[in-house]
């Protein structure tokens, strides 16, 4: 899943006015493919925005390091 840094909100919000524009303009001329399609483009850009302004409260996540145990050696009589 692709993560959005947060600098990018603004740029966001401008795509946003630019679909709220083409959706308009699709409901006057009555284009309900193209209304749909743009519903759904809406639905995940807000998605995306909302998850962007979360991921700085968020912060990472330390996974820290894996312990490997120690083994001894296996002593085999030959």
């Amino acid at each position: 899943m692709l993560s959005i840094n947060p600098k990018m909100i603004p740029r966001l919000d401008e795509l946003e006015q630019d679909l709220l524009a083409r959706r308009d303009r699709a409901t006057a001329e009555g284009w309900q493919g193209e209304i749909e399609g743009l519903d759904l483009t809406l639905t995940f850009l807000r998605s995306k925005r909302e998850q962007a302004r979360r991921f700085p409260r968020q912060g990472p996540v330390s996974l820290g390091l894996p312990v490997i145990p120690h083994q001894e050696p296996q002593v085999t009589d030959v």
